[in-house]
């Protein structure tokens, strides 16, 4: 009896150490296995981040060509722009200057023909002529003479020579001699006139 009696305890007590061996296992495979999990997650993250960092990369020079292609095109926009404006400048006036050249022509014809005409009537009627011809084109092309004479003076459209003293009460601040008429186009003054004013 004695005998199964410390049987039964040695088996017990084996199959305590046997738990307890089991047991220490399990914990110490469950305590690795977060450990590896986390290891693992260390070892991949590296990748993770190269990939990601390719990526930034790749977009960075995809954003860099971009740039640079809309400087280049811009850079070209401003110059082909800058030249049209050139160009316009230089040749704005050409229509207006065509016009004036037949009169340039006339002013010709009537300079030859001072020296044979004794008669001044002619001269003087082609030299009306010319004028009105003159005066036509620019009032065609949206220019006009300022009606100064009389009017109350303006300093934005007048510039004051002189003052003489008024001949009357009425005509004091008002213009009483145009030197030089002035100019407005499309009612932009172009040139002011030259006036006398009266004190």
């Amino acid at each position: 009896m004695r005998e199964v009696v410390c049987e039964l305890i040695h088996k017990i007590m084996t199959e305590n150490t046997e738990n307890k061996n089991e047991e220490q296992e399990i914990l110490s495979d469950e305590a690795q296995t977060p450990l590896e999990v986390a290891t693992e997650e260390v070892e991949n993250e590296p990748v993770e981040e190269e990939s990601e960092w390719s990526k930034v990369q790749g977009e960075l020079a995809e954003m860099k060509d971009k740039y640079v292609r809309l400087y280049a095109e811009f850079d070209n926009f401003r110059r082909r722009t800058s030249k049209e404006r050139m160009d316009l400048i230089q040749t704005a006036g050409e229509s207006v200057l065509k016009e004036i050249v037949p009169i340039l022509d006339d002013f010709q014809r009537a300079n030859k023909s001072f020296e044979n005409v004794t008669d001044v009537e002619p001269i003087k009627e082609g030299i009306g002529l010319i004028f009105n011809k003159l005066q036509r084109l620019t009032t065609s092309n949206g220019v006009k003479i300022m009606e100064a004479q009389g009017a109350d003076f303006n300093a934005d459209f007048h510039e004051c020579i002189t003052q003489f003293p008024a001949p009357s009460e009425d005509l004091k601040g008002k213009v009483i001699d145009v030197i030089e008429n002035g100019y407005f186009l499309n009612d932009k003054v172009i040139r002011f006139a030259k006036v006398v004013v009266g004190s």
